[in-house]
């Protein structure tokens, strides 16, 4: 049997709820990462060879950042994105004048 491990794996480091309550995996994706991620760690970092022609497949798609028929290289690539850094969007732009100049000379109110 491929992907074997001797225990559930968990991240609370990054879940600290665990996997099946963090929001971002369905059931039966946290199952499959709970029931074989310590395997898939192993052989994502290389501690360990692939052992079956599926762990071969598995490591060879999330390489390649596209899995096509491996449902555990479909979970793991999906953890990394979740895990990874997160991409900040700001709607905010330079301050420049109306005239085109790069300074920016505040208007003065004269209400006062």
């Amino acid at each position: 049997m491929s992907f074997e491990s001797n225990k559930p794996f968990q991240d609370f480091a990054h879940f600290p709820r665990g996997l099946r309550r963090c929001g971002e995996f369905t059931v039966p994706e946290a199952a499959l990462l709970e029931e074989a991620g310590h395997a898939m760690l192993a052989l994502y970092s290389e501690q360990t060879a692939p052992k079956s022609s599926e762990e071969q497949r598995f490591l060879e798609q999330v390489k390649e950042g596209t899995a096509t028929d491996s449902k555990h290289a479909k979970v793991w690539l999906k953890y990394l994105k979740v895990i990874g850094p997160k991409r900040v969007h700001r709607l905010c732009s330079p301050m420049t004048s109306s005239n085109g100049d790069d300074d920016f000379e505040p208007v003065e109110d004269s209400s006062e």
